[in-house]
């Protein structure tokens, strides 16, 4: 990495690791778009509302005041006429260069410091938090935390958060965790915690992955088979994309706060290359499918109208919606397909 890197300089240098492999990831008319581009922003947001996408939610990045890739949720909060509801997740990681270099290198730390510090990160969020196109649960602004588990003093910086939000006129803020890792019904600040999210494919990968290892004495390609697993001639593993999606349909509740998830695909090739996980047997068809039943899932198992999606825009790890070479928009229509099949189309 370096001065003017981004993530396309990974998409396409992606290359396949077997016969048929989709790669390397090719954006719909080489738009390799600049996202500090404000008329990127106005694209992306028009083609989600038109297939029914109620919102985005961004990956926030603070390191004790130190912000990266910021640029556009800002360019969204100072263009009211960009029209799209959004939340924010803090995605409170130490980064390291594990993905692109297989090292524990660390590029920077994450740390939780103080409360002068709690209240300059609030202060920095609280303009967004009163957007009127920002995502709101029960008149609460929505704080999504990624690994809440790693934060200390947690139940300190929550109440601190609350209590400014108050201050300033809102209701409290809507915390919502996103890793599976972080246990709301066991930890200490669990109850300050509104929802949960499972996040897709994440678990329905780590319950597969679970049941390897008690395999394993029975030959690792029987494992392999049984759970929808293959070897490639590199170091990848492929996942069997039908098989994932049923682990998904078959997932029940962890508890009465957990909001389901979905994705679209998934192969980080592009960042992890001959060690990448990759999901076999994707089609626009079988996306929308599978959708369907997970909104129906999500409104008869969960009892919630929202569902968190693996991704917009996350090529690097195959995960996105926007248009490619191959497919072209088929991927968002059926977003709008399985939407309007199940009477939820938002607009």
């Amino acid at each position: 990495m370096g001065k003017g890197f981004t993530e396309w300089k990974n998409v396409k240098g992606a290359f396949p690791q077997y016969k048929g492999h989709y790669q390397p990831r090719i954006p719909l008319n080489d738009n390799y778009y600049d996202l500090t581009d404000t008329n990127v922003l106005k694209w992306q947001a028009k083609l989600a509302r038109e297939n029914g996408v109620y919102g985005f939610c961004f990956y926030h990045y603070w390191f004790d005041g130190k912000l990266l890739m910021e640029k556009p949720m800002e360019n969204l909060l100072n263009d009211p006429t960009i029209e799209i509801n959004y939340c924010i997740c803090w995605a409170n990681e130490t980064w390291t260069k594990a993905w692109a270099q297989h090292s524990k290198e660390i590029l920077i730390q994450q740390t939780y410091s103080n409360e002068k510090e709690w209240d300059r990160h609030f202060n920095y969020l609280l303009p967004f938090f009163k957007d009127k196109r920002y995502i709101r649960m029960n008149s609460k602004p929505i704080m999504v935390i990624y690994r809440p588990e790693q934060i200390e003093n947690l139940e300190n910086m929550l109440t601190y958060w609350n209590n400014k939000a108050k201050a300033e006129g809102l209701e409290g803020l809507c915390f919502i965790s996103q890793q599976s890792e972080y246990n709301i019904e066991t930890d200490s600040a669990g109850y300050l915690f509104d929802y949960g999210i499972e996040y897709q494919p994440d678990r329905a990968m780590k319950s597969l992955q679970v049941q390897l290892p008690m395999l394993i004495k029975r030959g690792l390609n029987r494992a392999f088979i049984k759970f929808g697993f293959k070897r490639t001639k590199y170091s990848t593993y492929t996942f069997n994309y039908d098989k994932v999606w049923k682990t998904v349909l078959h997932t029940l509740p962890q508890n009465e706060k957990s909001i389901p998830g979905a994705f679209v695909d998934w192969d980080n090739t592009p960042r992890y290359k001959e060690y990448a996980r990759i999901f076999d047997g994707y089609t626009p068809e079988k996306f929308e499918k599978y959708l369907e039943q997970q909104i129906i899932h999500a409104r008869n198992e969960y009892k919630k109208d929202m569902i968190f999606m693996f991704a917009w825009n996350e090529w690097g790890e195959g995960g996105y919606l926007e248009p490619d070479e191959k497919y072209g928009e088929k991927t968002l229509k059926a977003i709008k397909t399985a939407l309007i099949n199940t009477n939820e189309f938002p607009y």
